[in-house]
């Protein structure tokens, strides 16, 4: 026979991962994710900008020489008055180049448009007239070969970056270790606020329907809210385990193509094959692919847990969702402000603010993750993890005093300081 414990948190499981909305996120939104990587790439590459005619008046008599046409834009010489082109609706946009565009370009170059002007379009025209007054300026110095020899100075460094403090040289990116803590931060940011407010949301829910009064006579109260606590959060942990195995078959499969895409220089700058080579590296290795989703699962285990514990406590106090929305406030904050350090942290993981706020239970779930990319020390990994799970006890051990009355008490919205009085309570 099952323990009240064991059979709570099975209802709480299988009650929400049975939802058809469960299994089609769960199943979507990887989907989606991927999705809206790609998404970019193919509207760029489907996407065929509108042909332009730009009229130029070239006061200057050298610059529109120097103007290369695209595919989509044309630059055609307009030898009337500005007025006259201004006047003629056949012409969609005018450039007017001032007589000393060389000398004062923000001050003699002015584009009209009939319309909006497009941001390509704008980006274009700005680098032909930028680059055709450097050259007439180099040209001012009657040097032989001035713009040649500026060519060959210019230097468009790319080097790979090879980690020495393992087994085996690797390949490591600090651009793919920005890239996947920021990934991994939000998603631990929205799972933590989005399980925590659903325990919050059915105990109020079962609180309105009175069916906690029927289940608390033969249930310990305290041991109905880790029932709780403990089934939502395997709801959650089952979504992270297929989406890791969805992300680790991409990483077996996917990534080999691109490193080998790479590697031939398909379509890839020699200077960017670096950096991509150096990432696709990092994600071809599946141990350290295994060690990120390890330690994510670790740390949103102990944050969830430590979250949900005060979330159930703010449900068991309310009547309702409005009252809950503002005392929710309370434990909202400290996981956005970690979110919003971890900008600061990723720039630099090893420093005290970094370290600290690694330590700290409130913060250490969303910086530990903004750092875990970068290689934080294992001894840190462990004692950020001994203080988080040491603090979720004494939390669902002061939650547990909240609970036990805070479910009994309808009609009134309670004050801070008769919550403090419920856990006082022996």
């Amino acid at each position: 026979m099952k323990s009240p414990l064991n059979l709570i948190i099975s209802r709480e499981y299988l009650q929400r991962v049975r939802r058809k909305s469960f299994i089609i996120t769960t199943l979507l939104v990887p989907i989606l994710m991927i999705g809206l990587m790609v998404a970019p790439a193919l509207v760029a590459m489907l996407s065929t900008p509108e042909a332009k005619t730009i009229a130029v008046i070239d006061d200057t008599g050298a610059i529109f020489n120097r103007l290369n046409d695209s595919n989509e834009i044309t630059f055609e010489s307009y030898t009337q008055p500005l007025d006259s082109a201004r006047a003629n609706a056949d012409v969609e946009a005018i450039l007017a180049i001032g007589k000393n565009a060389v000398d004062q370009p923000n001050q003699s170059i002015t584009m009209y448009y009939r319309g909006a002007p497009t941001l390509s379009t704008d980006e274009y025209v700005q680098q032909q007239l930028k680059d055709a007054i450097e050259a007439l300026r180099l040209e001012s110095y009657n040097i032989t070969n001035l713009r040649q020899i500026l060519d060959e100075i210019n230097v468009d460094l790319s080097y790979p970056t090879v980690r020495i403090d393992k087994e085996e040289d690797t390949g490591t990116s600090s651009m793919l270790s920005y890239f996947i803590s920021l990934i991994m931060d939000l998603m631990l940011y929205t799972f933590i606020l989005i399980y925590g407010q659903m325990v919050m949301s059915s105990i109020i829910e079962e609180k309105n329907n009175r069916v906690l009064e029927i289940v608390v006579s033969s249930v310990n109260p305290s041991t109905l809210m880790m029932g709780k606590v403990l089934g939502i959060g395997l709801v959650a942990i089952t979504q992270i385990l297929i989406w890791g195995v969805l992300i680790s078959a991409c990483t077996m499969w996917v990534v080999p193509l691109v490193g080998t895409s790479l590697s031939s220089g398909a379509g890839v700058g020699v200077e960017a094959n670096a950096e991509l080579l150096a990432a696709v590296s990092q994600l071809s290795d599946l141990g350290y692919v295994a060690s990120l989703m390890s330690c994510m699962l670790l740390y949103f285990v102990g944050g969830y847990l430590f979250y949900s514990a005060i979330y159930a406590a703010i449900g068991s106090a309310v009547d309702n969702i409005q009252d809950a929305s503002q005392l929710s406030t309370i434990p909202t904050l400290p996981v956005i402000i970690a979110l919003v350090a971890s900008m600061s942290v990723m720039q630099n993981p090893g420093s005290s603010l970094a370290f600290w706020l690694s330590m700290i239970p409130f913060t250490s779930p969303m910086t530990m993750m903004s750092r875990i990319a970068f290689d934080v020390p294992i001894w840190e990994i462990i004692v950020s993890l001994v203080i988080l799970y040491a603090s979720f006890v004494g939390m669902i051990w002061l939650s547990a005093k909240i609970y036990r009355v805070g479910i009994f008490m309808y009609g009134k919205k309670p004050s801070f300081v008769e919550i403090i009085r419920w856990a006082k309570y022996k």
